[in-house]
C-alpha cells in the first residue's frame, strides 16, 4: 500500500492511459474538503455554490472564504485488496470526513476518490436504521440499501441475528435499543453483506469486551477472504490487532503514514507530550518558614539514572530512582513515603500506588537534610506523560506532600502493543515430569 500527502503529477500529454490495477480497491488523490463554522454563512455559501454550478461559474477550489477552514487538505491514499488501514488523530483531525467522502456521503471540494466493489460503511452508530421500525424490519431495510436482494437477506438473516445477539429485542423498535445493541446490529448487517470494502468509524468502541473480541475475529476472517478495511479508532490496540498500516491526520493534513506501529507511536508521543506542559525533570519547592512547617518539608523531587546522575525522566524498561529531597526539623523514626502515579491523558486512571507502609518497610528519617529514594529496577510504565502525588507521613500524620510532580516516560524500544514493560528472561530447559 502506498500513501502520500501530495497528489500525483498529471500524466504526460499524449501518453497511453494507464489501466487501473485490479488489486487496488480504494484510490484517492489530493482530497480537499472545507467547512464553515457559521451556520448562516454556511447556508449562504451553499446557495452560492449551487448557483455557480448551474451557471458554470465555479469558484477556486483551493481557496477559503471568510469563516471557512480545511477539514481535509491534500490527502491521498491507495488501498489494495485484503489490506487494512488505520486512521488516527485527535478529534477534528479529519478522520470521519475522509470516511464520509470515501463512502459517498459527501463530495470533496477538490481531488478524486475511486472505490471498486461493494462498500459497507459503519460511520455512525445505527446509521441507516429507522428508529420506529423493529430490528427485524431494519435488517431488511439496511441490508437492501447495502445491495442485497430479499432472497439473499433471507439466507443470511439467522446469521445476522446470531451475531448481533438481539434475539429478545428483534421485534421491538430500534429506538428502544441501547447504544451497544444498535452498534451490534449495525455491525452484523455490514459484515454479512460480504463487502469488498469496510469503512469503520469508532463503532467497535462500544459493547462489552466479549463482543468486541468477536468482532475482531470476524474482521480477521473477512480479511482472509479479501475484504479491505479503513478503520478509525482512538484505541491503539484495536488498530494494531487489525491494521498493519496507518495514517496520522492532524488538522486535515497527513502528518505521517506507513507501518502502523511507528505511526501510532508517533501519534501517542505527540498526544502525551502535547499542551503547555514543560519540565526539566526536577521540581523545586520554596523553603517553608519553620512556623508553617509540620516538622518535615519536601524541598525537591527528581529522577536519577543508574549512575546517580539527574535525568529528565525515566526510560521504559530501564532502571531509575525517584529522589525526594527533604528537610526534617526533628527525627522521624517510623516514616512512610507514598507515591501515587496517574496518567495525564486518556481517563487519567491511577496506574500505581506505592508506599513503604504497603511494602511493610519502615524508614527512619534523621533530622536535617536527607534524600528519600524509591529505586525502580525497571520502569514498567509505557511511554507517555504522568503525574505523581508524593507524600511523607508518620502513622496518620502527613508532614508534607507534592500534589503533582509531572514527568515523561520515554521509549527505548517498541512497546506499542503493550501497556507496560514486563521484565523477562527466556530459556530452553529439560521437560519436567508431570
Amino acid at each position: 500500500m502506498t500513501m502520500a500527502a501530495q497528489a500525483s503529477p498529471p500524466p504526460d500529454v499524449g501518453a497511453e492511459p494507464t489501466r487501473p490495477d485490479p488489486d487496488v480497491v480504494i484510490s484517492a488523490e489530493g482530497l480537499h474538503k472545507r467547512f464553515c463554522r457559521d451556520l448562516r454563512r454556511s447556508l449562504f455559501y451553499g446557495v452560492a455554490d449551487v448557483a455557480g454550478e448551474l451557471t458554470g461559474r465555479r469558484r477556486a477550489r483551493h481557496s477559503l472564504r471568510r469563516g471557512e477552514f480545511w477539514a481535509l487538505r491534500d490527502v491521498s491514499l491507495e488501498l489494495r485488496r485484503g489490506e487494512a488501514l488505520g486512521l488516527v488523530g485527535a478529534n477534528g483531525a479529519g478522520k470521519s470526513t475522509l470516511l464520509r467522502i470515501l463512502s459517498g456521503v459527501i463530495k470533496p471540494d477538490a481531488g478524486s476518490a475511486r472505490l471498486v466493489g461493494r462498500v459497507a460503511p459503519l460511520i455512525a452508530l445505527g446509521a441507516g436504521f429507522n428508529p420506529i421500525l423493529t430490528g427485524r424490519e431494519n435488517i431488511y431495510a439496511n441490508m437492501s440499501i447495502l445491495g442485497l436482494s430479499k432472497a439473499e437477506i433471507d439466507d443470511r438473516f439467522e446469521d445476522v441475528i446470531a451475531f448481533a445477539e438481539v434475539d429478545d429485542a428483534l421485534d421491538a423498535p430500534v429506538q428502544t435499543y441501547s447504544t451497544g445493541m444498535a452498534a451490534r446490529l449495525g455491525f452484523a448487517c455490514a459484515i454479512h453483506i460480504e463487502p469488498d470494502i469496510l469503512l469503520i468509524d469508532e463503532v467497535l468502541s462500544v459493547g462489552d469486551t466479549r463482543f468486541r473480541m468477536k468482532c475482531r475475529r470476524r474482521l480477521v476472517e473477512l480479511r482472509s477472504r479479501g475484504t479491505s478495511f479503513i478503520m478509525v479508532s482512538h484505541n491503539a490496540y484495536s488498530l494494531l490487532n487489525v491494521c498493519e498500516t496507518a495514517i496520522y491526520l492532524k488538522r486535515g493534513e497527513v502528518v505521517t503514514s506507513g507501518d502502523a506501529e511507528s505511526v501510532l507511536r508517533q501519534y501517542e508521543e505527540e498526544l502525551s507530550l502535547g499542551g503547555d506542559i514543560s519540565d526539566a525533570g526536577v521540581l523545586h519547592l520554596p523553603e517553608r518558614p519553620i512556623e508553617e512547617s509540620y516538622g518535615l518539608d519536601i524541598r525537591s523531587v527528581r529522577f536519577r539514572g543508574p549512575d546517580g546522575e539527574p535525568i529528565d525522566g525515566p526510560v521504559c524498561g530501564e532502571p531509575a530512582t525517584l529522589c525526594v529531597d527533604v528537610f526534617a526539623h526533628r527525627p522521624v523514626p517510623e516514616g512512610d513515603m507514598a507515591v501515587m502515579v496517574n496518567a495525564l491523558v486518556g481517563e487519567s486512571d491511577r496506574l500505581l500506588s506505592m508506599s513503604t507502609n504497603l511494602d511493610s518497610v519502615s524508614i527512619s528519617i534523621p533530622a536535617g537534610r536527607s534524600e528519600l529514594r524509591l529505586h525502580l529496577p525497571y520502569c514498567c510504565i509505557a511511554p507517555g506523560r504522568y503525574s505523581a502525588k508524593i507524600a511523607v507521613r508518620e502513622a496518620l500524620d502527613t508532614y508534607d506532600q507534592v500534589d503533582s510532580f509531572r514527568f515523561t516516560v520515554k521509549a527505548s524500544r517498541v512497546l506499542s502493543r503493550s501497556a507496560f514493560f514486563q521484565p523477562r528472561r527466556w530459556e530452553v530447559g529439560e521437560a519436567q515430569s508431570p
